[in-house]
C-alpha cells in the first residue's frame, strides 16, 4: 500500500495495522448486512476495504486532508469518506444525516426507525480518552451508537476494564461502566503495525445500553468521580471534601447519608457507592 498514500505522520499519531490482523479482527467484530459503521480515523483504508463488503454503509472519518483524497478512489461505493477532526466535528449530525432505518432509507425523514450506528477505529494514542469519552456521550443509551470496536494502548484497555480495588481502577473504568459493558478481544503486538509503536496495544469492544446505576445528576456524577480520583491515595472523607465545598455540601454528611465509610480510598469503590455517593450530594 504505497503509492497513493503519503508516508506515516507522528502529529497524527498514525500506525496502520497489517492484512493479517485486519482479518482478525473483522471476524471479532462480526458485521452484518444491515449495519452502518463510523470508522475514525480509517488512514490507508485496509480496514475499510475488508469491512465495506459486508455492511451497508460506512462513514469514514479521517483528519488527515491527503489520506481523506485518497480513499475514495480506492474504497466500496458504500463507504462516505468525511475528512475533519472527529473531536471537533457535529457527529450526532452527521449520524441523522446518513443512518439508515429499519425500512431501509437513509436519512431521518424516511419514516422507519432509525438504527443505532456501530463504530470501529484504531485510535491515536494521544487523543483516545477524549475520543472515548465523546462516544460516551453520543450513545445516548444505546440509540444512536450500539457499540464501538476500539484499537488502543493497552495501558489504555487495562484501565477500561479494571475492577475495584486495582491500581487501574479510576475515572476512565467508572464512567464507562455506567453506561457499557466492557469486552477485551485481542492484544496486538507493535509489529501488528506499520509503523510499528513503541507499545502494545489491544482491541476493546464497548457495548452501549442505559444506565446500569442512577447516579441523580450525570454533572455532579462527573464531578465527584473526577475529583475524587484526584486524590485517589486520600481517604474519602478527605478526597471529596474539594467536591463537596463547591457544591456546599458537607463530604462527611454526604458519605453519612449514602452510607460509605470516610476512611475508606476512593479506588475501593464499586459504580453502585458511588452512585449513591452522587445522589447524596443534591
Amino acid at each position: 500500500m504505497s503509492a497513493p498514500y503519503p508516508r506515516a505522520r507522528k502529529r497524527f499519531g498514525q500506525h496502520f495495522l497489517g492484512p493479517a490482523w485486519v482479518a482478525r479482527l473483522v471476524d471479532k467484530v462480526a458485521p452484518g448486512p444491515a449495519d452502518t459503521f463510523l470508522e475514525i480515523g480509517p488512514g490507508r483504508g485496509a480496514l475499510t476495504r475488508v469491512l465495506a463488503p459486508r455492511v451497508r454503509q460506512v462513514i469514514a472519518v479521517e483528519i488527515d486532508r491527503d489520506l481523506a483524497a485518497a480513499l475514495p478512489g480506492t474504497s466500496p461505493p458504500n463507504v462516505t469518506v468525511i475528512e475533519g477532526d472527529f473531536l471537533a466535528m457535529d457527529v450526532a449530525g452527521l449520524l441523522r444525516e446518513a443512518r439508515p432505518t429499519s425500512e431501509g432509507e437513509v436519512g431521518p425523514t424516511s419514516g422507519g426507525e432509525v438504527r443505532p450506528t456501530r463504530v470501529i477505529g484504531n485510535l491515536p494514542y494521544n487523543i483516545s480518552s477524549p475520543i472515548l469519552f465523546k462516544l460516551l456521550a453520543l450513545a445516548e443509551d444505546g440509540r444512536r451508537l450500539s457499540d464501538a470496536t476500539l484499537m488502543l494502548q493497552k495501558e489504555v484497555v487495562d484501565r477500561l476494564t479494571a475492577a475495584p480495588g486495582s491500581g487501574d481502577y479510576g475515572t476512565l473504568a467508572i464512567q464507562v461502566a455506567r453506561v457499557a459493558d466492557v469486552d477485551r478481544l485481542l492484544t496486538l503486538p507493535p509489529g501488528a503495525f506499520r509503523p510499528p509503536p513503541r507499545v502494545t496495544s489491544a482491541v476493546v469492544r464497548l457495548r452501549f445500553r442505559p444506565p446500569a446505576v442512577d447516579v441523580g445528576d450525570a454533572v455532579v456524577f462527573e464531578k465527584v468521580v473526577r475529583g475524587m480520583f484526584l486524590q485517589r491515595r486520600k481517604t474519602l472523607g478527605n478526597a471529596l471534601k474539594p467536591v463537596a465545598d463547591g457544591l456546599g455540601r458537607s463530604a462527611g454528611n454526604v458519605l453519612e447519608q449514602a452510607g460509605v465509610d470516610a476512611r475508606r480510598r476512593p479506588e475501593t469503590l464499586a459504580l453502585d457507592e458511588i452512585a449513591r455517593i452522587c445522589r447524596a450530594m443534591l
